[in-house]
């Protein structure tokens, strides 16, 4: 992969390459917060959002794509709306902090792409060029202290929980396929106690 190889270099001024080390900004909050939004309208205030990704200085991750692969078993609850995928065992931590590492290296990195209709992961990747400065937006962005250690920046979006909710109905039932039952049902049983736990007492270092 890309990611293994290329590296972005920058003339130092002395006729040396030095690795170009990219800013790195953390943006947490709960489910349908507006994370996102916040970072796409940083994209859109630095003019980023018309540029060739290729040319970029800023880019957007996002901890959703770094769900784990699920078992057979898991599979067939998230299919019926009863696996926890707000859990922080329900993300891939360990190629998270890879893939930030590489990007510190100042490297190209490769980003899964998942399917939240079907809850798996697809056979291709987004690829990701070095930038001068990365948003890596999650829920949970700020729950393992090593990967909290890696932001220069840590931004929290707090969005009242009554909005929060209803836009998560709204894109759940229109973008996922979801019945508003099943919706709900996620909400009360495995998304609001995990924010509560999880994602709302983040530290403030």
């Amino acid at each position: 992969m890309a990611g293994d190889t290329e590296t972005h270099l920058q003339d130092r001024g002395d006729g040396t390459d030095v690795v170009r080390q990219p800013f790195l900004i953390g943006v947490s909050g709960g489910t349908a917060s507006g994370k996102s939004s916040v970072c796409e309208k940083i994209m859109e205030l630095l003019g980023q959002n018309k540029i060739d990704h290729h040319q970029r200085q800023v880019v957007i991750l996002s901890q959703d794509s770094f769900y784990k692969v699920l078992t057979p078993e898991q599979k067939a609850k998230a299919l019926k709306g009863q696996f926890n995928f707000d859990h922080p065992d329900a993300f891939d931590s360990e190629l998270i902090m890879q893939t930030l590492r590489q990007i510190l290296q100042g490297k190209t990195v490769q980003i899964p792409v998942y399917d939240f209709v079907t809850h798996s992961r697809k056979e291709e990747f987004v690829t990701v060029y070095p930038a001068d400065v990365v948003l890596f937006e999650g829920i949970l962005m700020f729950y393992s202290q090593d990967i909290r250690d890696l932001f220069q920046m840590k931004l929290f979006v707090d969005t009242d929980p009554d909005t929060r909710l209803s836009r998560r109905v709204l894109r759940d039932i229109s973008e996922r396929g979801r019945e508003l039952e099943q919706v709900l049902a996620q909400y009360i049983t495995f998304v609001k106690p995990a924010f509560e736990e999880f994602c709302l007492p983040w530290p403030s270092t």
